[in-house]
């Protein structure tokens, strides 16, 4: 669902945020993104949903390249920002209507998963209100039912749990879980490694731009907690 390719990116003042990278997403993985602040999570997340230009390799989204087929990829992905900036003058239900409009979402389907999802995050309430009046942990919850009004066969978010409440994390496990069940997948970047570690099937680890390690998350684990060895492996490197 998700292939990078030798993924490298290197700012203006010739930081290299990423060097290298290869990684693939198979569909119905529960991928986790792991590393400190300004390992290069966010600058790969960016680069897979065409928002940041790259230096060298290849990015593919269920086979299609995200530089050469740009529209067709975001078709099939959503991506979630750690802080979503949604236009502050909608309503939660303009700003809903209008991703639903420029996906295609035909009114039935729009209806019932905005429903659900606002429900099940309990935003439904106040989807009439301006947007300007939400909290950070309401936009994140409407930034998520939006990202889910197409049923994204590749979910991208990057910190997803940073600010919401534990119900409304939970819920967002849950509903992971369920897209991953119906053949979708899920790639998210997090340091929370406890959640990592029970969510995922597959983690992997950045450091400086650069893979430490990948797979399975019993195989990254070991007899192990991933805390202990996220902690070795930073040390070491």
């Amino acid at each position: 669902m998700l292939q990078i390719k030798h993924l490298s990116k290197t700012y203006r003042n010739g930081k290299k945020a990423v060097d290298d990278l290869n990684l693939h997403v198979l569909p119905g993985d529960i991928y986790g993104f792991i590393g400190h602040n300004g390992a290069g999570k966010t600058t790969t997340l960016r680069s897979c949903v065409g928002i940041l230009t790259f230096d060298q390799g290849e990015i593919l989204i269920d086979g299609h390249s995200i530089q050469e087929e740009p529209v067709l990829c975001k078709g099939k992905m959503a991506f979630i920002p750690d802080n979503p900036e949604i236009y502050p003058f909608l309503t939660g239900i303009q700003y809903l209507t209008l991703i639903s409009d420029i996906y295609g979402v035909n009114n039935q389907d729009r209806q019932q998963r905005i429903e659900e999802y606002s429900n099940r995050l309990e935003l439904f309430p106040n989807l009439g209100d301006l947007v300007s009046s939400y909290s950070h942990g309401m936009k994140q919850k409407l930034a998520i039912i939006a990202a889910l009004t197409h049923e994204p066969k590749l979910l991208l978010l990057d910190e997803p749990f940073v600010g919401l409440d534990p119900k409304a994390a939970y819920t967002v496990k849950t509903i992971m879980q369920e897209l991953c069940a119906r053949g979708s997948s899920v790639f998210f970047s997090t340091h929370v490694l406890e959640v990592a570690e029970k969510l995922c099937n597959k983690i992997a680890i950045i450091r400086g731009g650069s893979l430490v390690v990948s797979g399975l998350t019993q195989d990254v684990r070991g007899n192990s907690s991933l805390e202990e060895v996220f902690l070795e492996l930073i040390d070491h490197e």
